[in-house]
């Protein structure tokens, strides 16, 4: 089978011809039809992640595709694939064959297309879990968005309008918006858009942090943070991985019947290196994938 292979962390991403994973017990193989390049992804891949699979490797930490050997799964069943150490303990979905454990696999409806099945489970489940279980969200509230032309933060902007929420938008390149206009911060780019929304919330109120694309840091006056009495809220979804397979059915549902949008833009599986550079650029719109 071909696979995209790393050879050394932040190296080109080679396609090479590998030997065929085998079944083992505990694990099921999917023939892959789409395969996500993520921020994750390209984090391992530089060798700035926490973990990471030995040298060389197949990244992929979320796919789609049809099940072709399982004692757990039905086979030729489409399923959607996240986690489970795939790309960051192990091989991961970069490949026309996956080899994954079996707790890894959800159901994928039929009404969705497997591109949409591949690149899912990151931004609506981030975007569901931040909302509902981090920041607690109630009807009504003001909710600010930074990097809302993102995945995460288009779906962020998707669930709050739908939960009774007035949203707003902060457009990066712009000035700072108004100060204490917000009950809920929803964060997903950091770096001085966050400092610069932060104001924007008032007394009492909830910034959620999901991103860091503008930058990791976060300079705050701490005198003045704590007369203002924010709550700072990180998402964590290693942490939440049980709240976002919980929502996963739900999410689904709501992209094939159209109540939510997701962006997605393909990639031959020989273009990878291609895909890691388009979701580096600033104002991409929706997710990478691959696709065999």
């Amino acid at each position: 089978m071909k696979a995209v292979r790393i050879h050394g962390f932040d190296a080109v991403p080679v396609l090479e011809e590998v030997a065929d994973p085998v079944p083992r017990a505990g694990r099921t193989l999917v023939r892959m039809q789409a395969a996500t390049v993520g921020h994750i992804d390209r984090t391992v891949w530089r060798g700035s992640f926490l973990r990471h699979p030995p040298l060389p490797y197949t990244p992929g930490v979320e796919a789609a595709g049809i099940v072709v050997a399982s004692t757990r799964h039905a086979i030729g069943q489409r399923v959607w694939l996240r986690g489970s150490g795939l790309g960051t303990l192990f091989d991961g979905t970069w490949c026309e064959l996956i080899d994954a454990p079996d707790e890894a696999l959800g159901a994928l409806p039929d009404a969705l297309p497997m591109t949409l099945g591949a690149a899912f489970f990151s931004p609506t489940t981030s975007a569901w879990v931040a909302l509902h279980d981090v920041a607690k969200l109630q009807a009504a509230e003001q909710v600010l968005v930074t990097g809302a032309s993102g995945a995460v933060g288009s779906l962020v902007v998707q669930l709050a309008r739908d939960a009774g929420c007035t949203v707003t938008a902060v457009d990066p390149d712009a000035e700072a918006p108004p100060p204490a206009s917000c009950d809920l911060l929803v964060d997903t780019v950091g770096g001085n858009v966050l400092s610069a929304a932060l104001p924007s919330v008032r007394p009492g109120g909830r910034a959620v942090l999901i991103g860091y694309t503008a930058g990791p840091t976060l300079q705050l006056d701490i005198a003045h943070f704590l007369q203002r009495d924010v709550s700072l809220l990180p998402l964590n979804m290693f942490r939440r991985e049980a709240a976002g397979r919980a929502a996963a059915p739900e999410l689904l549902a709501r992209l094939a019947d159209g109540r939510l949008q997701l962006d997605v833009q393909a990639f031959a599986l020989a273009d990878a290196a291609r895909a890691l550079d388009w979701i580096a650029q600033r104002g991409h719109r929706g997710r990478a994938v691959l696709v065999p």
